[in-house]
């Protein structure tokens, strides 16, 4: 690989950081700067962030990253951006002017026209109908289409409800004066100042609104949930030209050639180029994603397909994913609760504790997802007698997020009939050696931790490059790993003994509320 003096920029707003980098042609990270994601919580269940803030903070953690690189910003050759999914804002079309702050993914507001949604004739009907189409022509689009997800998780909801009680906006569609976008649509409006309105087709996926099977915006779906297509933006390639950023905003202009979901780039940048391979982040929640090639497949769970990536030069990818809310925000939680003091020692003490002494703990801050599907489940210890410690307590946290991910790895294998051969981790928490021992011995495969564990940057990074000339995709896939964990019998007898505990300990907090 030639080495010269170009650089790619990258951006990465995640749920609970805003991050910026700079990378040079051997993939060697010259600097990195970050901000902690500001959210608003005006009322109970809702979640927002300020759209000016979200803008001025992504702008100051770019330039921060390019003034400490201590390089001639006029050789930045392309610039990535990965997003958090499903977060979406609308404004004015003549002014820009917001509407309403970003309505994010966590925001539960829309939850009474989910739950009348979910019952309503209309989407059962459809459901059964679908079924039937599907048992008829065996077609995975009706299999996908009758195990329709109704969810606050989908923007379709949060629109409609933002649609409802926003006289505003409702006035300005009448008028065709609105437009749509989640957060790399409004970044890159922003960043173009206005020239280019457009979404790329892995968070277009995401948002409930698309159908990955036809590769368009889903007719039907707005048709019955009155979402008019006109506000929607226009879906394109994640390597698409997305113009250039203003040379008022950044001092240069750079172009920006890879916009991707989060999920979406860490994919990529774990290397899972090709059908198959898995990757599992490990952030604030676990979200786990198998690449299904270049084939969208329906599902008997509700694993509903994604659009991983779309290249100019090559097939649409698809993945799969199931996901877990509570990781991350355990770890944070047996922190601000001073049962440890800092993250690195959660698995120290685990360790120490030489099996969790019948205590067990339930990890529902968020409610169930797949397989047990509760969001009325509450959390709580169980089994705790007067020689439990808390090294007992910390390493039955821990195991819960063991157990959690095995329940989705056993979702996935059973959607794809088979096993995997290993798992690529990264995020945060797979720092912790204890977490990826145990996944390793439970799940009898091999774990490999990424040397960065920061891959949705590195993945738009990737890309970015490759779209510039920097590298290739087989140049990348030999980048070496951190760690490879193996299974271990005694583990593996030890772990699921307690799994099948643990399973019987979460009925006892289920259905709760």
């Amino acid at each position: 690989m030639v080495k010269d003096k170009r650089y790619i920029l990258a951006i990465d707003v995640g749920t609970s950081l805003i991050r910026s980098s700079i990378s040079n042609t051997a993939y060697t990270v010259k600097s990195v700067s970050s901000e902690k994601l500001k959210l608003l919580y005006p009322k109970k269940g809702y979640v927002e962030i300020d759209p000016e803030y979200l803008w001025n903070a992504t702008l100051s953690v770019t330039k921060n990253a390019i003034s400490d690189s201590n390089i001639n910003k006029n050789k930045i050759v392309g610039m990535g951006i990965s997003t958090q999914r499903a977060s979406f804002i609308t404004w004015r079309k003549d002014t820009g002017v917001p509407f309403h702050n970003f309505i994010t993914w966590k925001d539960l507001r829309a939850d009474d026209i989910v739950k009348a949604w979910d019952k309503s004739v209309t989407v059962n009907f459809l459901k059964f109908f679908s079924y039937c189409l599907y048992l008829t022509t065996r077609n995975q689009r009706y299999l996908a289409g009758s195990k329709l997800r109704i969810s606050n998780l989908l923007v379709t909801f949060r629109l409609l409800w933002a649609i409802k009680n926003i006289p505003e906006l409702k006035k300005c569609l009448e008028k065709n004066n609105v437009m749509f976008g989640t957060i790399e649509t409004w970044l890159i409006y922003k960043f173009t100042k206005g020239k280019t309105y457009v979404t790329d087709i892995s968070n277009a996926s995401a948002t409930g609104l698309y159908d990955p099977f036809l590769l368009q915006w889903n007719t039907l779906c707005c048709l019955i949930f009155d979402i008019p297509m006109k506000i929607l933006p226009k879906v394109v390639n994640c390597d698409y030209d997305f113009g250039f950023v203003d040379k008022e905003i950044l001092g240069t202009t750079i172009p920006i050639n890879c916009v991707m979901s989060d999920q979406s780039a860490s994919l990529f940048g774990s290397c899972c180029f090709h059908y198959g391979n898995v990757k599992l982040t490990m952030g604030t929640g676990s979200f786990l994603n198998v690449n299904t090639g270049c084939k969208a497949y329906g599902s008997h769970s509700e694993v509903y397909p994604l659009v991983a990536w779309k290249m100019n030069d090559g097939d649409t990818i698809f993945m799969q994913e199931t996901s877990s809310n509570d990781t991350g925000s355990l770890i944070e939680w047996i922190i601000n609760t001073e049962l440890i003091k800092n993250a690195p020692e959660s698995s120290e003490i685990a360790e120490s504790a030489q099996g969790n002494n019948g205590v067990y703990f339930i990890p529902a801050f968020s409610g169930f997802w797949l397989p047990i599907n509760d969001p009325n489940a509450t959390s709580g210890f169980i089994g705790v007698t007067p020689t439990s410690t808390k090294c007992h307590l910390v390493r039955a946290v821990l195991e819960s997020i063991v157990f959690q991910i095995y329940l989705m790895v056993n979702v996935m294998i059973k959607e794809r009939v088979g096993k995997f051969k290993k798992i690529r981790v990264d995020g945060g928490v797979s720092k912790n050696d204890f977490i990826l021992s145990s996944l390793a011995s439970i799940l009898d495969m091999e774990i490999e931790r990424t040397i960065s564990t920061e891959m949705s940057v590195q993945g738009v990074t990737y890309v970015a490059g490759i779209k510039a000339g920097l590298w290739t995709k087989e140049y990348l896939s030999k980048l070496p790993q951190d760690k490879t964990f193996t299974p271990d019998l005694k583990k593996r007898q030890y772990f699921k003994k307690e799994f099948e505990t643990w399973m019987r300990a979460v009925e006892r907090f289920t259905k709760w509320n």
